[in-house]
């Protein structure tokens, strides 16, 4: 009976053991044929994955532009839709800072002013540094981070610093890029967030594009930036041909949505120099695709030489759109930062100015030598005055008055000829009066006419005891900046400061962009100057 029940209870545990075996192989079984097949769908959503993105890519199809200029002459050297409207996305930062950097020029901020954080700034979308409100960020932090990570509350902070106000600094913007010339740009912020507002074309950022880094090459080199240390964080350009197309200098890129992806790139390379904008991109691979084929395509064709002015387009704003005014930076002590009178005024009897101009206007005249007594000459034939002709290397260098200019008669030269014909022919024109013959001497020459000004502002490059030294100067000048100087009227102006009498060596004939853009030129050639308003 025993080895009966011994033999229950063993058949009994061998069937549990083999149930329990059999269950464990079914669930060991059923979990790697779940296995596999959760593989097999993770391999089905990665296949789909790359089709569904190509079909996105290929639906997203934002409107396109593209321009090419040659920056040494402003031609256009390709175009695609340049002046159809388009939104400028983050591309709007360029305005913002060029703002700033007008103030960092004028010496108004320093860059490592402090600006304060707000909560409008700080509530900014991405992309952002997360700056909290009432915290501050220094202007070169500011400006590393709105280059670079593109900002979107650094940009803010910087447009609230400047104006009190993003939608007044806009307004800023807006009136800057109409006195620029970019008549078809209209800012409704500082960042660039999506506004349908806010629109620009391809042509008016190549125009920003060249401007900003002619007017302020110090600060320009901020858009080289390609990484960024902030509180222990790095951000890398978004500028995707910095350090790997050769010549690429900067400056800025852009997304939104509506916008699609955008650039703005300069390129300076074996003496050439272009600004290329791509707007409308559907990646940002393609947008930069794009820009290299367009640089490897034109950047040859750029001009060795530059010719023109670099804001070619009106420099005024239209309307009652009056361009924000800065102070100017100090200037150097050789310079003599005096005002220059207006060529109109009259010096007030007991005025306390202590520089009192007295000043007299020299320029090439040909004219009769004086005479103590006239004698008789054969077939004098009257012929109008004219100033002569400045030789080719060394133009002629003439004082301007301060005083209201002095009207005068047309001077006469006689000269000697014996031409039948010519001495009709003058006589027709205007008959001829004979003059007693005198002995008493000639009076000396009328003063010659005042000199026709061809622009309203004028470049002083320094004061100097002498004037020969003046002029050398001038004549130096002209040597380093031809081009910029060629259409230029150099002159020197005579101020007494009590005791002593100073030479300004000035240039005329520019309005306030040529002038600007030809001082520029000469501080690069270490040619002291400042422009004056005429």
């Amino acid at each position: 009976m025993r080895g009966l029940r011994f033999e229950a209870w063993y058949g009994l545990r061998c069937c549990v053991v083999f149930i329990a075996a059999a269950a464990a192989a079914l669930t060991f079984t059923s979990d790697r044929a779940d296995a596999r097949h959760h593989r097999y769908r993770v391999l089905l959503v990665r296949e789909a994955a790359p089709v569904h993105h190509r079909a996105a890519v290929a639906s997203y199809s934002p409107p396109f532009a593209s321009i090419v200029v040659d920056g040494n002459t402003g031609n256009e050297l390709h175009a695609s839709s340049a002046d159809a409207l388009r939104h400028p996305a983050s591309l709007t930062k360029i305005m913002t800072l060029y703002l700033l950097f007008e103030r960092l020029d004028a010496g108004k901020i320093k860059l490592d002013t402090p600006l304060k954080v707000s909560e409008h700034a700080a509530e900014q979308a991405p992309t952002k540094l997360g700056l909290k409100p009432g915290q501050t960020i220094a202007v070169e932090d500011a400006i590393k981070a709105v280059v670079t990570k593109s900002a979107n509350d650094a940009a803010v902070a910087i447009a609230e610093a400047l104006s009190g106000d993003e939608d007044e600094f806009a307004k800023l913007m807006t009136q800057k890029a109409h006195a620029l010339g970019m008549s078809h740009t209209t800012y409704v912020n500082a960042s660039g967030l999506p506004d349908d507002d806010q629109n620009t074309t391809a042509r008016d950022q190549a125009l920003l594009g060249r401007d900003i880094q002619e007017r302020f090459p110090r600060y320009y080199k901020y858009f080289s930036t390609q990484e960024f240390v902030y509180r222990g964080r790095e951000m890398r350009n978004h500028n995707h041909l910095l350090g790997v197309v050769g010549g690429v200098d900067g400056i800025k890129t852009g997304y939104t949505r509506a916008s699609g992806f955008n650039l703005v790139t300069s390129v300076h390379r074996d003496g050439c120099y272009i600004v290329a904008v791509v707007l409308g991109g559907r990646s940002a691979s393609e947008r930069d695709a794009r820009m290299r084929e367009l640089i490897g395509a034109h950047i040859k064709e750029a001009s060795l030489r530059r010719s023109t002015p670099v804001v070619a387009a009106k420099t005024e704003p239209r309307g009652d759109v009056q361009p924000i005014a800065f102070a100017r930076a100090p200037l150097s002590s050789h310079t003599d930062p005096a005002p220059a009178p207006n060529a109109h005024s009259r010096v007030t009897v007991g005025s306390s100015d202590p520089i009192q101009p007295v000043m007299v206007k020299t320029i090439s005249y040909r004219t009769a030598p004086p005479q103590t007594a006239l004698a008789p000459l054969p077939n004098l034939v009257p012929v109008a005055d004219s100033v002569s002709s400045p030789p080719a290397a060394s133009p002629p260098v003439r004082t301007l008055p301060a005083t209201a200019p002095v009207a005068t008669a047309p001077s006469t030269i006689l000269v000697a000829s014996s031409d039948p014909a010519a001495i009709a022919t003058a006589s027709k024109a205007e008959p001829a009066k004979p003059e007693p013959v005198k002995s008493e001497p000639v009076k000396p020459a009328p003063a010659p006419p005042q000199v026709r000004a061809r622009g309203g502002w004028l470049i002083q490059i320094g004061a100097f005891d002498g004037e020969d030294e003046a002029k050398q100067h001038l004549n130096a000048a002209q040597l380093k900046a031809p081009t910029m100087l060629a259409a230029a009227d150099p002159f020197t102006e005579r101020v007494q400061k009590g005791d002593k009498a100073l030479y300004r060596a000035r240039f005329a004939g520019f309005d306030k962009a040529m002038a600007e853009a030809a001082c520029k030129q000469l501080k690069r050639t270490d040619i002291e100057c400042m422009t004056v308003r005429n």
